[in-house]
This record gives structure tokens, C-alpha cells and sequence, in this order.
């Protein structure tokens, strides 16, 4: 026997990651290296990890790997900026039964996610494992801000809005849901009924990658005074708005105040889900939130307008 009969194929391992640092040249290392920027006087770390769900088993469905890594970087980077801090790095960990191409694929969403957040793939692992029999993903990032520039909530007062900015559709949440949907009514929206469930072109919708909101968040807090920030994942806006609040302050949100995406709809439709429940599984169409005082948000809107994504006031709080 041999490490390759065993499941182990370390030369097709060692060619995967030198074709990796000829576009991440950071990593290859026992551990990666970041210089630290300067500027700051106390510094303060800040550092974050998600997957990206079942939302990888409709990549299986469609065929399709290449924006799945995508979904990753997004992830955790927009976590890790709900307290004002700038993303430094990634790392991510893939594990697999094989190096494939299907791998090849995320990795190549990983380094477009990362490029868009501005920061760079620092290392990872890709674990080859003989029981695997699908892939699944892990990300970490870290990123960096300056003590008395965290964004916390504690000054956000009564009368102070919030903004729900534009999602690309389902992002990374609520894939359970669809997939016991899909396998329960074979169902794909624009085809109807599949029995086989293998037509990419039904599913194209389901693997919109998550928006970044790095690069805003970056302008906003440049430019306007933002109070608390909330990235809408699992749980929806019901969930994770609150958690940017401080105690004793509340704020009802007013879902009649933006148009819900064509996608959730259809999601509501086909698997005969409640609207209580879309609220509490689904971010529909909010993707991220600011608090901001009342005389900010106009400043605050044309920023996000150009920066080409659509907002609402969907709340004040009390």
C-alpha cells in the first residue's frame, strides 16, 4: 500500500498549491506573514469565521464551483467590518475526497472574493479525506481597527435610522431550506418540475454570489458618522439587527419600505413557506444594515448609490 491507495495523492497536492501561489504568492509557508499597518495607536484585532452552508450542494446540482469561494470571503469579511475594522487577511480550509478541478474552481472564487474585499489569501488548507463524499469549506479572516474607532452601537440613541442596504439575492443563509425544497418537489424555478435535478441552467439565481461590503463600508466610515452596523445572515434581519443595538433600544422594521427580490418569492411560492418564517430564515433583500443619526442619512444613501448599490430606511429606533 501507499499514501495515493490510501486517498492521499501528495503530487497532485504539491502541483495544486504551486499553481496557487502563482496567484496567491503569500502562501506556501509553514505560517503566512502580514505586516501590520501602521498609524494606529491601540490597535485592536479583530477576527472572524463562517462556511458558506449547503449552499455548496447546489454548486453539486448545477455543476458549478466558481463563485463559491465567493460566498466564503463574504462571509467573514462582513462580519469582521460590523465593528468598523479594516479586513487584513484570509485563510481558508477546503476538504475534499480529491484534488479536482471542482476545487481548482473555489479557489479561484476565494481569490476574486478576496480581491474585491481588498486583502489577501494568506494560507489555508486543502484536506484530502477517503470518507468525503462532497466538499465543505471554512473560511477565517482577520482584520484591524483602532480602539477608539469601534463601531459598537453603545451611541445609538432614540430617532436614530436604520439602513438596509440592497443584498444579491439569498447570499449564504437559509440553503437547508432550499435544498429539502428542491429534493422534496424535484423543483427548479425556471424549468418547473426535474425529476433528474440536473440542469444547471435551472439553478443560476441559487449560486448569485454574496455581496462584499467591504469596500462601502470603508467609504461610509470615512465619510458619515455610523453608529452600529449589522451584517444579515442567518436568522435574517429579526435575528442580527438587534445585536448592533444597545440594551433598551429597539427598532421595528418596516418591510413594506423596499421591494422584495423576484427570488425570494418564488422561494415563498414553491415551498409553501410562511411569511413569518421567510423573515426569520431569509435576509429578503436586505444584506447589511447602518445606524445612523437622522441627519446623516442622506449623505449616507448617496455613498451607497455610488458605490452602485441600492438602500432603504427600514427602521428608527426607539
Amino acid at each position: 500500500m501507499n499514501y495515493k491507495d490510501s486517498g492521499v495523492d501528495i503530487e497532485a497536492g504539491r502541483e495544486f498549491v504551486e499553481r496557487l501561489m502563482k496567484k496567491a504568492p503569500a502562501i506556501g509557508g509553514f505560517g503566512g506573514m502580514v505586516r501590520v499597518p501602521t498609524g494606529y495607536e491601540k490597535p485592536i484585532l479583530v477576527s472572524g469565521a463562517d462556511g458558506v452552508g449547503t449552499k455548496i450542494n447546489i454548486c453539486q446540482i448545477a455543476r458549478d464551483y466558481t463563485t463559491i469561494g465567493i460566498d466564503l470571503v463574504a462571509m467573514c469579511v462582513n462580519d469582521v467590518i460590523t465593528c468598523g475594522a479594516k479586513p487584513l487577511y484570509f485563510l481558508d480550509y477546503v476538504s475534499t475526497k480529491k484534488i479536482d478541478e471542482n476545487v481548482a474552481d473555489i479557489m479561484v472564487g476565494i481569490l476574486k472574493g478576496c480581491e474585491i474585499a481588498g486583502i489577501d489569501l494568506l494560507g489555508g488548507e486543502t484536506a484530502e479525506h477517503f470518507r468525503q463524499r462532497e466538499y465543505d469549506l471554512a473560511g477565517f479572516c482577520t482584520g484591524i481597527v483602532e480602539e477608539s474607532q469601534i463601531v459598537d452601537g453603545r451611541l445609538i440613541k432614540p430617532g436614530d435610522k436604520v439602513i438596509g442596504i440592497e443584498s444579491s439575492g439569498l447570499h449564504s443563509n437559509g440553503y437547508t431550506l432550499i435544498n429539502d425544497m428542491l429534493w422534496r418537489h424535484r423543483l427548479f424555478y425556471e424549468k418547473g418540475y426535474d425529476d433528474t435535478l440536473g440542469d444547471p441552467s435551472a439553478t443560476p439565481e441559487l449560486l448569485t454570489p454574496t455581496t462584499i461590503y467591504a469596500p462601502l463600508v470603508k467609504h461610509l466610515l470615512d465619510e458619515v458618522p455610523i453608529l452600529g452596523m449589522a451584517h444579515i445572515t442567518g436568522g435574517g434581519i429579526p435575528e442580527n439587527l438587534p445585536r448592533c443595538l444597545p440594551k433598551g433600544i429597539t427598532a421595528e422594521v418596516d418591510y413594506n419600505s423596499w421591494s422584495m427580490p423576484k427570488i425570494f418569492s418564488k422561494v415563498m411560492l414553491a415551498g409553501e413557506i410562511p411569511e413569518e418564517e421567510m423573515k426569520r430564515v431569509f435576509n429578503l433583500g436586505i444584506g447589511y444594515c447602518v445606524v445612523v443619526p437622522d441627519e446623516a442619512v442622506i449623505d449616507t444613501q448617496l455613498i451607497i448609490e455610488g458605490n452602485g448599490l441600492k438602500s432603504w430606511v427600514i427602521a428608527e429606533t426607539k
